[in-house]
């Protein structure tokens, strides 16, 4: 993925339309709920098998709601200098420790331990 390229794309079509002075923070987070509420709106009454096979209309459907969602999302990003990469890398450093493993005995793994 060329988040680059992305990034050129989404800010070129965006500063075409002038559309920066309503492309605020709060205003994206607002347009990013609505979004994600259409992904929701997908699976909607699905059972888990319909979910995982979705029909071509269905599936086309999804990868535009998910680009919607990953655009605002973006934006959000550009507004406060936030790299994603590191960002996802960071979180899931936090969630590891969060949410550590434990073997089938109960016990919790510890990876940095040499055994």
């Amino acid at each position: 993925m060329d988040m680059d390229k992305i990034k050129e794309v989404i800010l070129k079509f965006s500063n075409e339309r002038d559309w920066d002075k309503f492309h605020n923070p709060k205003n994206l987070a607002m347009a990013l709920s609505v979004e994600t509420s259409e992904l929701v709106e997908i699976f909607q009454w699905l059972n888990e098998d319909q979910s995982l096979n979705l029909d071509k209309p269905k599936k086309e459907h999804l990868e535009e709601e998910i680009a919607d969602i990953a655009v605002y999302l973006l934006r959000i990003c550009y507004s406060h200098n936030i790299d994603l990469e590191k960002a996802i890398i960071y979180k899931m450093k936090k969630n590891e420790i969060k949410y550590p493993l434990y073997d089938k005995k109960g016990e919790k793994i510890d990876y940095g331990k040499k055994n």
